[in-house]
Parts: structure tokens; C-alpha cells; sequence
């Protein structure tokens, strides 16, 4: 039996404004959900408030452990005590930011982000009103950004409500924990899942993530 809304967790401040509708739709036509979300009460995806800042924080922690990432980004922040900008960072020398820990090839991937920013090749004021799969072919056109970064900025900084990651591999570990009693999963069988969240396939990942950590999963 689905729990009543009074039943579920009002979700906080920083939550989307669709958090509480998703959520009923969500306990209504899946059984996992039902179960997962009274769990987390007070608890919500977070948006990240600064595009550029967003994306170059993805490349420096791509293929790296997190602690790593952490501290390569630390290092980079403190070469940039007026903040991290497209501009700031395009009057950074390379040897400077090799030193911090950056491959060459996160270095050009992150001029690369910096100049699409400053020469506007980027629809930053119209994302509101295109679609995602327009606004992913966009942001993939960056060297270094690839599909499931596009998707996670969809998510975290766009905030849209129906991103489902096929490629993130703590969904395929929580939908096999979840649903399959640990089994592998492949794409189709998170697609099948996934039909009784639309149209809110973020919400669900995000406490599908959730249930795998002790903390909530942000980027």
C-alpha cells in the first residue's frame, strides 16, 4: 500500500519545486520507490549555481579518485584568488596548471571549455527553453565533456526532471541491488525500470544513488 501524502517527507528548501509532485507519482507506480523515499526525509537532489564552475569541475575529476579530484581542484582554486572564470582561467599558463596535477589533456579540455564560454558558443540564456537532447549536443560538442557529464549537468545545475543516466554506474548498481537481488542489468533492463517513473527519472535516480550512499550523491 502506497503511503498517503501526508505520509511522505515534505522535501526542504532547496528542493525543486516539482520534488513533492514527482514523489507522489513516484510511490504510486513503483514499489521500490515506495519503500526508499519515506527513508530520506529532509532530503533533495541540490543544484550547483555556477555553470562554468560546474563543467570544469566535472573535468578535473574525471578518471581520478575523489580524493584526488579534491585536492587537484583545491590546488587550481587557490591559482585563482579572484575566482574561477572563463577569463581567469584562459590567463592561467599551462605549466601552472600541470603543476597542480592536471594531465595535458584536462588542461586543453579545460581551455577549451573556458573558450567556448567567452566567444558565446554556448546558448547559456536560451537552455531554459531547449530541450535536453539539445542542450547535450551542445555541451558534448566541448572536448572533455561527454554524454554523462551533459546529463549530470541536466540534472544538478539545470535541475530537469527526467534525465535517466544509462551510462552512470551507480544507477545500473542500484537498480540490480534494488530490483534483479544483485544480478547484472543492462541498458534495456534499466529503460524497462524506468517507464514507471517518467516523466521523473531524476528524482528516482537520485534516491536510487541514495539508497547505494551514506551521503547524498552531488556534482
Amino acid at each position: 500500500m502506497a503511503p498517503s501524502p501526508k505520509e511522505l517527507p515534505v522535501p526542504p528548501q532547496h528542493a525543486a519545486t516539482y520534488w513533492a509532485e514527482a514523489c507522489k507519482h513516484l510511490v504510486k507506480k513503483d514499489r521500490v520507490l515506495r519503500r526508499l523515499i519515506p527513508q530520506y526525509p529532509g532530503e533533495a537532489l541540490m543544484a550547483h549555481g555556477d555553470a562554468f564552475v560546474t563543467l570544469a569541475r566535472s573535468i578535473v575529476g574525471q578518471q581520478v579518485a575523489a580524493k584526488s579530484a579534491s585536492a587537484q581542484w583545491k590546488k587550481l582554486l587557490a591559482l585563482l584568488p579572484e575566482g574561477l572564470t572563463p577569463a581567469q582561467l584562459l590567463r592561467l599558463k599551462v605549466d601552472d596548471m600541470r603543476v597542480v596535477g592536471l594531465s595535458a589533456r584536462k588542461v586543453d579540455y579545460l581551455v577549451d571549455l573556458a573558450v567556448h564560454f567567452t566567444e558565446d558558443r554556448l546558448h547559456l540564456d536560451a537552455w531554459g527553453e531547449m530541450d535536453d537532447e539539445s542542450i547535450i549536443a551542445e555541451l558534448t560538442a566541448i572536448r572533455g565533456i561527454g554524454r554523462w557529464t551533459a546529463e549530470m549537468f541536466l540534472m544538478f545545475y539545470l535541475l530537469r526532471p527526467n534525465v535517466l543516466p544509462l551510462d552512470d554506474a551507480g544507477l545500473l548498481k542500484g537498480i540490480s541491488e534494488n530490483y534483479f537481488s544483485g544480478e547484472a542489468v543492462s541498458r534495456s533492463d534499466v529503460r524497462e525500470v524506468a517507464e514507471a517513473w517518467k516523466p521523473w527519472c531524476s528524482v528516482a535516480t537520485w534516491y536510487i544513488w541514495r539508497s547505494l550512499d551514506p551521503q547524498p550523491v552531488t556534482y
